[in-house]
């Protein structure tokens, strides 16, 4: 069941990719976004094709790139919440030392990514509810320090856009995704988290959608 979930999160995000890209004027760094989207297209793919493709050394490699893109692109979230107050017209934040601030701490992030998840990463097959994929043999202790390293910066600027320019959905799709992400279901299914992700990305490239469309603008 849960190969057929992923599938369909997967065409869902090609659907969000080509939306926001209907908008989209010109690349600035807030573009990240869209890259974003394609690693979860990937990613997605992968769990609802491991079944088809069978267990193996193939199966492995693709699902140690999603954890590189994980690693790679999940945290350029943070780049993409701090250039969008900078796009609403939020002055203190089009100064230089706030985008400085932005890519240190995206590469901060990266970086524990890299030394906490994937510096001696050990995969291993699981099947769990008819999806097949290769998985961290080390059972994890909790949400990864990257992960709550962006949602603090998606966070922050989603309650300063709905302050300065009332678009509430980046801090709505935010919270969404913290709860989600905190609480835990038993409803048969791993694909739960990944649901929240999908409503997350959707008011990320809502949010960059009317940015393109010049419809954010701090009073």
């Amino acid at each position: 069941m849960d190969s057929i979930i992923f599938g369909l999160f997967a065409i869902a995000y090609v659907i969000l990719l080509f939306w926001g890209l209907r908008t989209h004027r010109r690349w600035t760094l807030s573009s990240v976004i869209f890259f974003v989207v394609a690693a979860l297209i990937y990613d997605n793919a992968i769990y609802a094709l491991g079944t088809f493709i069978g267990e193996g050394t193939f199966l492995e490699t693709l699902n140690l790139l999603r954890f590189w893109f994980h690693a790679l692109f999940t945290p350029t979230l943070i780049l993409f919440s701090i250039t969008s107050m900078g796009e609403a017209k939020i002055k203190w934040a089009q100064q230089s030392w706030v985008l400085l601030i932005g890519v240190l701490y995206t590469i901060s992030a990266m970086i524990i990514e890299y030394t906490t998840e994937l510096n001696g990463l050990v995969l291993q097959a699981s099947e769990e509810y008819g999806a097949l994929s290769y998985s961290s043999a080390e059972e994890a202790s909790g949400p990864p320090i990257m992960i709550l390293m962006v949602l603090m910066a998606l966070l922050i600027v989603g309650i300063m856009l709905w302050w300065k320019t009332k678009w509430p959905w980046m801090f709505i799709g935010t919270v969404i995704m913290t709860i989600g992400s905190a609480v835990s279901f038993d409803i048969g299914s791993n694909a739960i988290t990944n649901a929240f992700e999908l409503i997350l990305l959707f008011t990320l490239v809502w949010t960059k959608r009317q940015l393109d469309l010049n419809k954010l603008y701090a009073n």
